[in-house]
């Protein structure tokens, strides 16, 4: 039990844990707003504004840089790895949903001639450059907050 209560006090944790609760959040409130409507699966889901998965990361390296200081090791080491899923979620996963986008139009083509049965592949797995900026902000913001 004294394991979990270091965890939870754990203020590095903390700020990453809710950069990233608010992202998700923030889905779901611009999904209602576009949509209009509710689709609480944006909770869990990737992709979309803002980019959590930055939010979480930026929230780390921030709140490791305010702690450690920003000379240290473990700053660097949480800043590469920063970066490191920053460019994957604009790049690599971004790149994998577009080209998600397109086999489900060969996919919808082809079955209009004779059916395949395939599922539809998930479209929305990255980010655009402005999702992962804001994602980016939203950390920073809510580790100089919380730390």
């Amino acid at each position: 039990m004294n394991f979990l209560l270091k965890i939870w006090a754990n203020r590095v944790l903390l700020s990453s844990l809710t950069a990233w609760f608010i992202a998700q959040s923030l889905k779901i409130c611009l999904s209602l707003y576009k949509d209009k409507k509710l689709d609480l699966t944006r909770f869990v889901g990737s992709g979309g504004m803002p980019s959590s998965h930055t939010s979480f990361v930026t929230a780390l390296a921030t709140s490791v840089g305010k702690i450690n200081g920003w000379d240290s090791s473990s700053f660097a080491i949480a800043l590469c790895f920063a970066l490191v899923v920053m460019y994957d979620a604009a790049g690599v996963r971004r790149a994998a949903g577009n080209q998600a986008k397109v086999l489900n139009i060969i996919i919808e083509d082809i079955s209009q001639h004779k059916p395949l049965g395939e599922e539809k592949l998930k479209e929305l797995i990255g980010h655009t450059p402005k999702e992962v900026l804001a994602g980016a902000i939203l950390g920073i913001i809510i580790s100089n907050i919380m730390i």
